[in-house]
C-alpha cells in the first residue's frame, strides 16, 4: 500500500513538472521571445511602410530645383526564403551570385525574422519586371520610396544632399527612423528635415504562405496615409545662380548675394562645386568617395565655412565706426606719402602709392591704406593708449561686431562658421599684458591679420550700408507650404548703431570705387554700382581677389561678395564677376562694357591652384607629357632625317665613284708602243 501511494507522488510530480516546463515554454514563446510571433504575422500580416514623397524646393520664381523620382527597394524577411532559381533572381535585379550571397547575410545578421532592405533604389522599369515574377520569390518583396533629382543640376551646396540614417541619427530620432531610412545629410535638405520628410504611412497586407498578397487586411481599418512634406520657396534666383557657378568653374571661391530689403539670398555660390545628381543612386556611395578624395574640397561650403581676411572691403567699416565715435568726419584730411609711421614701422600703401591730400571718400575710392591707418590709431589711442589701449580696443571691437563679424548670423544652413574678431585679451595672451600698442595690430586697419570673416559675413556688412544701418536676418529659404509662412526672426531690423547720416560720406567713396577708382572697369552702363575691391595677401599664396558692393545707389536691390582665392587684385576678377551678376539680375541681361570686358573670359579662364594630384596638375602633367612626346619626336625625327640625308649623300657618293669607275674602265687602253 505505502509503495502505491509512493509511486502515485512520483508520477503526479513527473506530471506537474512536464506541465511547469510547457508552461514556461508558452510563456518564453508568446512573451519574451518574438520570433514566432513575427514569423506567424509575417505569414499572415505585413506591415508595408509607405514613405511620403519629400517637399520640392523651388527657386524664388516657382522654378523647380529639386524633386522626386520613384524608385523601389526590394526587400527580405530571411526565414520565409525558400528554395528558388537564384539564377533567374540575379537577373532580374542586375546582381551576381557573390552580391547575392552577401546581401542575404546581411539581413540573417539583422533579423531573420523582420523584414530589411535587400536591393536599393532599382528603377519603375525594373521593379516592373521584377514585380510579375514576385511570386516565385519567396520572403522577398518591394517598397515605394521616392528619390531626389535635380533638373539644372546647381546650388549643390546650398540643396545638401540626402542619405541613408546613421546609427547616431536613428538613436537621435527616438525610434522615428529605422535601418535604411533617408534623411537630410547636409544642407537645407538636413535644416529642414523635419518640414521636407513629410509623415510615413503604414498598409497593412495579407499574404498566405506561398507569399502571394491576399488583399488588404481588415479593409484598410488600420492603415494610415502618408503625407507629402511640405513645399519650401527659396530665396535664390536661378538665373544669376547658374551664372555664378559659370564665372566662377575652375577657380576656388564663392559669391554671395542677399537682396537688402529682405536679407533673402539671392545667389550662393560655392566652388569647386559638383553635379548633386551624383549622389542620388546606386553609384552614390562610389560617387561621394571620389568627391571626398578631390582635394578642391566641393563639399566645403565656403560662404559660410571658409575664412578669409576682408582686406580693403573692410575699410567703409571702419569709417563709419570712426565718424560714430567721433574721431574723424568726412572732411578729414591726411597727407599720404605713399605709406604709414606706425610706431617704429614703416607700412606702405598699396604698391607704395603716393595718393596726398584724401578725405574720406577719396581714401575709400583710391583705397588708401595710410588713412584708414590713421582712423584706427585714432580709435585704439583716443584712451591715451597704455594701460587703457585694452578698453578702447574692446569698444572698437564691439562697435565693429555689431555688423555681425566674429560671430554666426544663423543662416538656415548647418555648420555656419564664425569667423574671427580677436578680443583684446587674445592679444594680451600673444604679447603680454601692457604688450601691445594699436601700432601692434595696425593690420587690422585694413582688414587684415587676425580679422577673418565669411564671404556670407562680407556681403551681409554690404546690406547693412546699403540700408543705411540695419540688416534682416540673412536666409535661403523664404517661405514655407501652401501656406507661405515666413519666420518672424526674417521681418525684424537689426540696427548696427551707427547713425544714418554718416553712411552718405562712405557711399560717395563706394561710388566713386566704381566711377573712377580701383573698380572703375567694371562700371555697368545705367547703373550705380557702389562697391569697393580688396587685394589680400596670403602667406606664401598668391593674393584673394575680393569685391563686395550693392546696386543701385538708392533703393538697393542687391548686395554682394566675392571671393576669388589666390587669384590677384580685387579689381581684376572679383570685381568683374559681381559686376555681370549685378548686371544679370537688375536687367536681365549683360550689356557690352566700355572696358571690354565680357563674361565668356571669366568663365573660361583656370585658375585652380596645382594641388598634388588634383586634376589641375595632372592636366599639366598630361600637357608637360605630350609636350615632351611631341619634341622628343621631333628631334627622332630631325635626327632620321638628316641620318637619311647622311645615308643618301654617301650612297651617292658611292654611286658617282662606280660609275666614274666604269667610264674609266670603258675608256680604250693605250698600247706600249703608241
Amino acid at each position: 500500500m505505502n509503495s502505491y501511494f509512493g509511486r502515485r507522488y512520483v508520477i503526479a510530480g513527473i506530471f506537474i513538472v512536464f506541465i511547469l516546463v510547457l508552461l514556461a515554454r508558452l510563456f518564453y514563446i508568446q512573451v519574451v521571445d518574438d520570433r514566432y510571433y513575427l514569423y506567424a504575422q509575417n505569414n499572415v500580416i505585413r506591415r508595408l511602410i509607405q514613405y511620403p514623397a519629400r517637399g520640392p524646393i523651388l527657386d524664388r520664381n516657382g522654378k523647380i530645383m529639386v524633386e522626386n523620382e520613384r524608385v523601389y527597394d526590394i526587400t527580405v524577411v530571411p526565414k520565409q526564403v525558400k528554395a528558388f532559381d537564384t539564377v533567374e533572381f540575379c537577373k532580374l535585379l542586375n546582381i551576381d551570385k557573390d552580391g547575392f550571397d552577401k546581401r542575404i547575410i546581411k539581413a540573417r545578421k539583422y533579423s531573420p525574422y523582420r523584414s530589411s532592405v535587400f536591393e536599393k533604389q532599382i528603377s519603375a522599369q525594373q521593379y516592373a519586371s521584377f514585380q510579375e515574377r514576385l511570386s516565385e520569390f519567396p520572403g522577398f518583396d518591394a517598397v515605394q520610396r521616392p528619390v531626389r533629382t535635380y533638373p539644372d543640376s546647381s546650388a549643390a551646396q546650398f540643396l545638401g544632399y540626402i542619405g541613408e540614417a546613421t546609427d547616431a541619427i536613428i538613436k537621435r530620432s527616438n525610434g522615428y527612423y529605422n535601418p535604411g531610412d533617408y534623411v537630410g545629410i547636409t544642407g537645407v535638405e538636413k535644416s529642414y528635415e523635419n518640414v521636407l520628410r513629410g509623415q510615413r504611412g503604414v498598409r497593412n497586407m495579407l499574404y498566405d504562405s506561398h507569399n502571394v498578397p491576399k488583399g488588404v487586411y481588415a479593409n484598410g481599418a488600420y492603415d494610415t496615409a502618408a503625407v507629402a512634406g511640405d513645399r519650401l520657396i527659396s530665396s535664390l534666383d536661378t538665373k544669376i545662380q547658374k551664372l555664378g557657378e559659370k564665372l566662377m568653374q575652375n577657380k576656388i571661391g564663392s559669391i554671395v548675394a542677399i537682396e537688402p530689403s529682405t536679407g533673402e539670398i539671392l545667389c550662393f555660390v560655392s566652388t569647386p562645386t559638383y553635379d548633386p545628381n551624383l549622389l542620388v543612386g546606386k553609384e552614390r556611395g562610389h560617387n561621394a568617395g571620389i568627391l571626398y578624395k578631390d582635394p578642391y574640397k566641393p563639399f566645403f561650403v565656403r560662404p559660410i565655412q571658409a575664412y578669409y581676411p576682408p582686406g580693403s572691403s573692410f575699410k567703409p567699416l571702419s569709417a563709419l565706426v570712426a565718424m560714430q565715435e567721433g574721431v574723424i568726419t568726412p572732411q578729414t584730411i591726411y597727407h599720404c606719402p605713399g605709406y604709414y609711421i606706425a610706431g617704429n614701422r614703416r607700412v606702405k600703401c598699396f604698391h607704395g602709392e603716393v595718393h596726398g591730400d584724401v578725405n574720406l571718400a577719396s581714401a575709400v575710392a583710391h583705397s588708401c591704406n595710410g588713412y584708414f591707418d590713421m582712423v584706427f590709431e585714432r580709435l585704439v589711442n583716443r584712451m591715451g593708449g597704455g594701460r587703457k589701449t585694452d578698453t578702447a580696443y574692446n569698444n572698437w571691437r564691439n562697435n565693429v561686431a555689431k555688423f555681425g563679424l566674429g560671430s554666426r548670423l544663423h543662416l538656415d544652413l548647418p555648420a555656419e562658421n564664425r569667423g574671427n574678431l580677436p578680443k583684446a585679451s587674445y592679444y594680451d595672451k600673444m604679447y603680454g599684458k601692457n604688450g601691445w600698442r594699436s601700432s601692434t595690430v595696425i593690420s587690422l586697419a585694413i582688414g587684415q591679420g587676425e580679422l577673418l570673416a565669411t564671404p556670407l559675413q562680407l556681403a551681409n556688412i554690404e546690406a547693412t550700408i546699403a540700408n543705411r544701418g540695419f540688416y534682416y536676418k540673412p536666409h535661403l529659404i523664404k517661405s514655407i507650404g501652401d501656406q507661405r509662412v515666413i519666420r518672424k526672426e526674417y521681418t525684424e531690423k537689426n540696427y548696427v548703431g551707427i547713425d544714418s547720416q554718416y553712411f552718405n560720406p562712405v557711399i560717395n567713396g563706394m561710388q566713386n570705387v566704381v566711377e573712377f577708382g580701383t573698380a572703375s572697369s567694371s562700371k555697368i552702363p545705367g547703373i550705380i554700382m557702389c562697391g569697393k575691391t580688396g587685394t589680400v595677401e596670403v602667406k606664401n599664396k598668391g593674393d584673394n581677389s575680393v569685391f563686395v558692393a550693392f546696386a543701385p545707389r538708392d533703393n538697393p536691390k542687391i548686395a554682394i561678395a566675392v571671393v576669388v582665392e589666390n587669384s590677384g587684385q580685387g579689381a581684376t576678377w572679383a570685381a568683374p564677376i559681381a559686376s555681370f551678376i549685378v548686371e544679370q539680375y537688375l536687367k536681365g541681361s549683360i550689356s557690352k562694357r566700355a572696358s571690354g570686358i565680357y563674361p565668356e573670359y571669366y568663365i573660361n579662364k583656370n585658375l585652380l591652384p596645382e594641388i598634388p594630384g588634383s586634376p589641375a596638375e595632372k592636366a599639366r602633367q598630361r600637357a608637360d607629357s605630350l609636350r615632351r612626346v611631341k619634341r622628343d619626336s621631333l628631334k627622332k625625327a630631325a635626327a632620321d632625317t638628316a641620318k637619311k640625308q647622311i645615308e643618301l649623300k654617301a650612297a651617292t657618293n658611292k654611286q658617282a665613284a662606280k660609275t666614274q669607275e666604269r667610264s674609266i674602265a670603258m675608256l680604250p687602253k693605250r698600247r706600249d708602243d703608241e
